[in-house]
């Protein structure tokens, strides 16, 4: 990654505007056991109180990388109950990376905050509609199947 995915304009810029970064070796203690980290390059991110709310071991290129952090930054906002900052991160993500392989998960999440937010099930129902056409081969439109029927 640092050859090819860090050196990336759009990569640099995103995290520079909207992450505190940090390296850390794969055996510095104690993060290595915290974080069970087994392989490299392993990617977390986490809160201000160190508690990670997504995570991904292996490469990623320039083109994945970027709505990868912002499924992460979308799922933070989230687990803190910051449901419309998560609905508006996912926005951006789709938008900008509909095509990406973290758009299906960044679709149910959407879906899920939305319905938490308003108790609306029609939202549930369009997380299924929006998988099962533009997203039919990812686990996430399996995941969505349920509320087909609400």
């Amino acid at each position: 990654m640092d050859a090819v995915t860090y050196p990336n304009i759009t990569v640099i810029n995103y995290i520079n505007n909207n992450l505190n970064p940090l390296r850390i070796h794969h055996e510095e203690q104690p993060y290595a056991d915290q974080f069970m980290v087994k392989w490299t390059p392993s990617l977390f991110l986490l809160d201000s109180s160190g508690r990670s709310h997504h995570q991904a071991i292996g490469f990623f290129p320039p083109d994945e990388l970027v709505p990868f952090l912002q499924l992460g930054q979308a799922k933070q906002a989230f687990n803190n109950d910051s449901l419309d900052e998560a609905a508006e991160i996912i926005d951006n993500l789709l938008i900008e990376s509909s095509g990406s392989g973290s758009a299906p998960e960044a679709v149910f999440l959407r879906g899920v905050s939305r319905f938490k937010k308003n108790h609306d099930k029609s939202f549930l129902k369009d997380v299924y509609r929006i998988l099962k056409f533009d997203y039919p081969n990812s686990s996430w439109a399996q995941r969505g199947f349920p509320y087909w029927n609400l």
